[in-house]
Protein backbone atom coordinates (compact mmCIF):
# COMPACT_ATOMS: atom_id res chain seq x y z
CA UNK A 1 0.00 0.00 0.00
CA UNK A 2 2.91 2.16 0.98
CA UNK A 3 4.23 1.37 -2.71
CA UNK A 4 1.56 2.55 -4.53
CA UNK A 5 0.48 5.90 -2.55
CA UNK A 6 4.42 6.75 -3.11
CA UNK A 7 3.80 5.79 -6.54
CA UNK A 8 0.61 7.87 -6.88
CA UNK A 9 2.41 10.80 -5.34
CA UNK A 10 5.04 10.52 -7.71
CA UNK A 11 2.79 10.44 -10.80
CA UNK A 12 0.90 13.90 -9.24
CA UNK A 13 3.91 16.10 -8.49
CA UNK A 14 5.65 15.31 -12.14
CA UNK A 15 1.74 16.05 -13.19
CA UNK A 16 1.90 19.19 -10.92
CA UNK A 17 5.99 20.51 -11.75
CA UNK A 18 5.05 20.16 -15.47
CA UNK A 19 2.10 22.05 -15.62
CA UNK A 20 4.40 24.87 -13.38
CA UNK A 21 7.21 24.76 -16.09
CA UNK A 22 4.78 24.97 -19.26
CA UNK A 23 3.33 27.74 -16.90
CA UNK A 24 6.65 29.87 -16.68
CA UNK A 25 7.60 28.89 -20.42
CA UNK A 26 4.35 30.67 -21.27
CA UNK A 27 5.00 33.67 -18.90
CA UNK A 28 8.50 33.82 -20.21
CA UNK A 29 7.49 34.19 -23.87
CA UNK A 30 4.79 36.85 -23.19
CA UNK A 31 7.38 38.68 -21.36
CA UNK A 32 9.53 38.55 -24.26
CA UNK A 33 6.81 39.57 -26.64
CA UNK A 34 6.27 42.96 -25.48
CA UNK A 35 10.09 43.66 -25.34
CA UNK A 36 12.23 44.34 -28.75
CA UNK A 37 13.88 43.20 -30.51
CA UNK A 38 11.26 42.06 -32.85
CA UNK A 39 11.80 39.49 -35.88
CA UNK A 40 9.14 40.65 -38.20
CA UNK A 41 10.41 38.01 -41.01
CA UNK A 42 10.08 35.15 -38.14
CA UNK A 43 6.80 36.56 -37.80
CA UNK A 44 5.57 36.43 -41.05
CA UNK A 45 6.56 33.02 -42.10
CA UNK A 46 5.02 31.64 -39.21
CA UNK A 47 1.58 33.49 -40.30
CA UNK A 48 1.98 31.46 -43.62
CA UNK A 49 2.82 28.56 -42.42
CA UNK A 50 0.28 28.33 -39.35
CA UNK A 51 -2.43 30.59 -41.10
CA UNK A 52 -2.66 30.14 -44.76
CA UNK A 53 -1.68 26.71 -44.52
CA UNK A 54 -3.95 25.56 -42.29
CA UNK A 55 -6.88 26.94 -44.46
CA UNK A 56 -7.40 23.93 -46.45
CA UNK A 57 -7.76 21.27 -43.47
CA UNK A 58 -9.67 23.51 -41.02
CA UNK A 59 -12.70 24.69 -44.35
CA UNK A 60 -12.86 21.02 -45.06
CA UNK A 61 -13.53 20.11 -41.41
CA UNK A 62 -15.70 22.84 -41.24
CA UNK A 63 -17.69 21.89 -44.40
CA UNK A 64 -18.63 18.43 -43.55
CA UNK A 65 -19.30 19.71 -39.98
CA UNK A 66 -21.70 21.70 -40.74
CA UNK A 67 -23.22 19.86 -42.82
CA UNK A 68 -23.17 16.48 -40.94
CA UNK A 69 -24.53 19.18 -37.85
CA UNK A 70 -27.57 19.67 -40.27
CA UNK A 71 -28.45 16.26 -40.92
CA UNK A 72 -28.37 15.50 -37.19
CA UNK A 73 -30.62 18.55 -36.29
CA UNK A 74 -33.43 17.84 -38.42
CA UNK A 75 -33.07 13.97 -37.95
CA UNK A 76 -33.41 15.04 -33.89
CA UNK A 77 -36.13 18.54 -34.59
CA UNK A 78 -38.59 15.89 -36.84
CA UNK A 79 -39.22 14.06 -33.30
CA UNK A 80 -40.77 17.67 -32.15
CA UNK A 81 -41.86 18.66 -35.16
CA UNK A 82 -38.84 21.80 -34.60
CA UNK A 83 -37.61 20.92 -37.94
CA UNK A 84 -37.13 24.82 -38.55
CA UNK A 85 -34.59 25.42 -35.79
CA UNK A 86 -32.28 23.78 -38.20
CA UNK A 87 -30.13 26.90 -39.54
CA UNK A 88 -30.79 28.49 -35.98
CA UNK A 89 -28.33 25.70 -34.48
CA UNK A 90 -26.24 24.87 -37.54
CA UNK A 91 -25.31 28.76 -37.02
CA UNK A 92 -25.30 28.91 -33.12
CA UNK A 93 -23.39 25.66 -33.15
CA UNK A 94 -20.44 25.78 -35.48
CA UNK A 95 -19.67 29.77 -34.49
CA UNK A 96 -20.30 28.61 -30.53
CA UNK A 97 -18.24 25.70 -30.33
CA UNK A 98 -17.80 23.63 -32.74
CA UNK A 99 -16.24 25.86 -35.51
CA UNK A 100 -13.28 27.49 -32.36
CA UNK A 101 -12.81 23.62 -30.97
CA UNK A 102 -12.61 21.48 -34.26
CA UNK A 103 -10.52 24.75 -35.36
CA UNK A 104 -8.09 24.24 -32.46
CA UNK A 105 -7.55 20.46 -32.78
CA UNK A 106 -6.79 20.41 -36.44
CA UNK A 107 -4.25 23.12 -35.99
CA UNK A 108 -3.07 21.46 -32.84
CA UNK A 109 -2.77 18.16 -35.03
CA UNK A 110 -0.83 20.37 -38.01
CA UNK A 111 1.24 23.34 -36.36
CA UNK A 112 1.55 21.69 -32.39
CA UNK A 113 3.76 18.84 -33.97
CA UNK A 114 5.09 20.97 -37.10
CA UNK A 115 6.66 23.76 -34.43
CA UNK A 116 7.41 20.20 -31.81
CA UNK A 117 9.51 18.21 -34.58
CA UNK A 118 11.05 21.35 -35.82
CA UNK A 119 12.42 22.55 -33.11
CA UNK A 120 13.32 19.49 -31.37
CA UNK A 121 15.58 18.69 -34.87
CA UNK A 122 17.24 21.74 -34.24
CA UNK A 123 17.64 21.10 -30.34
CA UNK A 124 19.40 17.54 -31.56
CA UNK A 125 21.31 19.05 -34.50
CA UNK A 126 22.61 22.09 -32.28
CA UNK A 127 21.18 24.74 -33.99
CA UNK A 128 19.63 26.33 -30.89
CA UNK A 129 23.14 26.65 -29.07
CA UNK A 130 24.60 28.16 -32.11
CA UNK A 131 21.51 30.99 -31.21
CA UNK A 132 22.63 31.13 -27.92
CA UNK A 133 26.58 31.27 -29.36
CA UNK A 134 25.53 34.18 -31.84
CA UNK A 135 24.23 36.28 -28.57
CA UNK A 136 20.17 35.27 -30.06
CA UNK A 137 17.84 34.32 -27.54
CA UNK A 138 16.41 31.60 -28.45
CA UNK A 139 12.86 31.86 -26.79
CA UNK A 140 12.56 35.31 -28.30
CA UNK A 141 13.83 34.37 -31.93
CA UNK A 142 11.77 30.88 -32.38
CA UNK A 143 8.88 31.23 -29.84
CA UNK A 144 7.64 34.63 -29.63
CA UNK A 145 6.90 34.74 -33.11
CA UNK A 146 5.56 31.69 -33.45
CA UNK A 147 3.24 32.16 -30.70
CA UNK A 148 2.15 35.45 -31.63
CA UNK A 149 1.65 34.09 -35.10
CA UNK A 150 -0.94 31.15 -33.49
CA UNK A 151 -2.41 33.71 -31.40
CA UNK A 152 -3.17 36.26 -34.08
CA UNK A 153 -4.32 33.94 -37.10
CA UNK A 154 -6.43 31.33 -35.52
CA UNK A 155 -9.29 33.41 -34.75
CA UNK A 156 -9.12 34.22 -38.25
CA UNK A 157 -9.22 30.68 -39.18
CA UNK A 158 -12.15 30.14 -36.69
CA UNK A 159 -13.93 32.69 -38.69
CA UNK A 160 -13.29 31.65 -42.17
CA UNK A 161 -14.05 27.91 -41.01
CA UNK A 162 -17.16 29.26 -39.19
CA UNK A 163 -18.63 30.73 -42.52
CA UNK A 164 -17.74 27.32 -44.39
CA UNK A 165 -19.78 25.38 -42.04
CA UNK A 166 -22.47 27.46 -42.37
CA UNK A 167 -22.43 26.98 -45.80
CA UNK A 168 -22.21 23.20 -45.79
CA UNK A 169 -25.17 23.50 -43.51
CA UNK A 170 -27.11 25.50 -45.83
CA UNK A 171 -26.01 23.50 -49.08
CA UNK A 172 -27.46 19.90 -47.18
CA UNK A 173 -30.54 22.25 -45.90
CA UNK A 174 -31.10 23.44 -49.57
CA UNK A 175 -30.57 20.56 -51.70
CA UNK A 176 -31.38 17.75 -48.98
CA UNK A 177 -33.74 18.63 -46.66
CA UNK A 178 -35.52 20.72 -48.64
CA UNK A 179 -35.04 24.40 -47.09
CA UNK A 180 -35.84 27.24 -49.17
CA UNK A 181 -32.59 28.77 -49.99
CA UNK A 182 -33.95 32.78 -48.81
CA UNK A 183 -35.32 31.31 -45.61
CA UNK A 184 -32.63 29.53 -44.64
CA UNK A 185 -30.22 32.22 -44.72
CA UNK A 186 -32.96 34.52 -43.14
CA UNK A 187 -33.19 32.60 -40.13
CA UNK A 188 -29.71 31.91 -39.94
CA UNK A 189 -29.17 36.10 -39.92
CA UNK A 190 -32.33 36.68 -37.67
CA UNK A 191 -30.65 34.24 -35.04
CA UNK A 192 -27.70 34.53 -34.95
CA UNK A 193 -25.68 37.34 -32.34
CA UNK A 194 -23.00 39.14 -32.49
CA UNK A 195 -22.21 37.82 -29.05
CA UNK A 196 -21.92 34.01 -30.60
CA UNK A 197 -19.57 34.93 -33.14
CA UNK A 198 -17.26 37.19 -30.47
CA UNK A 199 -17.01 34.19 -27.93
CA UNK A 200 -16.04 31.63 -30.76
CA UNK A 201 -13.13 33.85 -31.80
CA UNK A 202 -12.03 34.48 -28.38
CA UNK A 203 -12.05 30.91 -27.61
CA UNK A 204 -9.81 30.82 -31.05
CA UNK A 205 -7.22 33.08 -30.04
CA UNK A 206 -6.58 30.95 -26.70
CA UNK A 207 -6.41 27.85 -28.65
CA UNK A 208 -3.98 29.18 -30.65
CA UNK A 209 -1.78 30.38 -28.05
CA UNK A 210 -1.86 27.02 -26.35
CA UNK A 211 -0.95 25.32 -29.50
CA UNK A 212 2.05 27.21 -30.05
CA UNK A 213 3.55 27.48 -26.55
CA UNK A 214 3.01 23.14 -26.49
CA UNK A 215 4.77 23.02 -29.63
CA UNK A 216 7.34 25.74 -28.72
CA UNK A 217 7.63 23.84 -25.18
CA UNK A 218 7.91 20.35 -26.27
CA UNK A 219 10.10 21.33 -29.29
CA UNK A 220 12.45 22.85 -27.09
CA UNK A 221 12.90 20.78 -24.53
CA UNK A 222 12.96 17.34 -26.87
CA UNK A 223 15.11 14.51 -25.66
CA UNK A 224 18.16 13.45 -27.93
CA UNK A 225 17.44 11.78 -31.18
CA UNK A 226 14.79 10.88 -33.34
CA UNK A 227 13.36 8.80 -30.70
CA UNK A 228 13.32 12.14 -28.42
CA UNK A 229 12.20 14.36 -31.33
CA UNK A 230 9.30 11.84 -31.87
CA UNK A 231 7.94 11.89 -28.53
CA UNK A 232 8.15 15.94 -27.79
CA UNK A 233 6.21 15.64 -31.35
CA UNK A 234 3.65 13.57 -29.72
CA UNK A 235 3.47 15.10 -26.29
CA UNK A 236 3.03 18.46 -28.01
CA UNK A 237 -0.40 17.78 -30.30
CA UNK A 238 -1.85 15.79 -26.61
CA UNK A 239 -1.37 17.86 -24.44
CA UNK A 240 -2.66 20.64 -27.04
CA UNK A 241 -6.00 18.76 -27.72
CA UNK A 242 -6.33 17.99 -23.78
CA UNK A 243 -5.61 21.80 -23.12
CA UNK A 244 -7.85 22.83 -25.68
CA UNK A 245 -10.94 21.06 -24.81
CA UNK A 246 -9.91 21.65 -21.03
CA UNK A 247 -9.79 25.69 -21.57
CA UNK A 248 -13.09 25.37 -23.65
CA UNK A 249 -14.93 24.06 -21.39
CA UNK A 250 -13.81 26.94 -19.02
CA UNK A 251 -14.49 30.09 -21.10
CA UNK A 252 -17.86 28.39 -22.27
CA UNK A 253 -18.50 28.53 -18.57
CA UNK A 254 -17.18 31.97 -18.00
CA UNK A 255 -19.02 33.12 -21.46
CA UNK A 256 -22.30 31.18 -19.54
CA UNK A 257 -21.93 33.30 -15.84
CA UNK A 258 -21.33 36.47 -17.92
Amino acid sequence: MTRQLARLGRGVLGAVAATGRVALFAADTVSHALRPPFYGREFLLAVLQIGWLSLPVVGLTALFTGAALALQIYAGGARFNAESVVPSIVAIGMTRELGPVLGGLMVAARVASSIAAELGTMKVTEQIDALVTLSTNPLKYLAVPRVAAATLTVPVLVAVGDSIGIMGGWLVGVNRLGFNSATYLRNTAEFLEAWDVGSGLIKGAVFGFIVAVMGCYHGMHSGRGAMGVGAATKSAVVGASVLILAANYLLTEVFFSA
